[in-house]
């Protein structure tokens, strides 16, 4: 099993920026692809970002150039970095962690609440 443990969600302005931390505990080990999923009211669940334990990253086209994925494997956590924030991207967002090579390896933080005001 592998523990998954979301921070830093809040309320910011438009343009502000905020940043995402998704602690994992655990069988870490097991997981080897770790992103950033995102659920607006009434919309389905997207993907944000996402990165891999090689380092290689990808972004949802609405977010490129604006959030950075990251993370620090001495303290097993993934960041969100989200800068220029847009009303748009108000949702609540969702750490994952997941084994390419294993489908039951496939875990959810609780989510944190994201709103961009006006």
């Amino acid at each position: 099993q592998v523990r998954l443990v979301e921070s830093g969600g809040g309320l910011v302005q438009a343009g502000g920026s905020l940043r995402l931390s998704c602690a994992l505990s655990g069988n870490i080990f097991r997981v080897n692809r770790m992103g950033w999923y995102r659920q607006a009211p009434g919309k389905q669940r997207e993907s944000v970002a996402i990165i891999t334990t090689g380092g290689i990253t990808s972004y949802a086209d609405s977010v490129k150039g604006r959030f950075t994925i990251s993370r620090d494997s001495a303290k097993n956590t993934v960041y969100l970095q989200m800068n220029h924030l847009k009303l748009e991207d108000t949702a609540v967002y969702a750490c994952n962690a997941r084994s390419d090579y294993s489908r039951k390896d496939d875990y959810w933080g609780q989510g944190t609440q994201v709103t961009v005001s006006s």
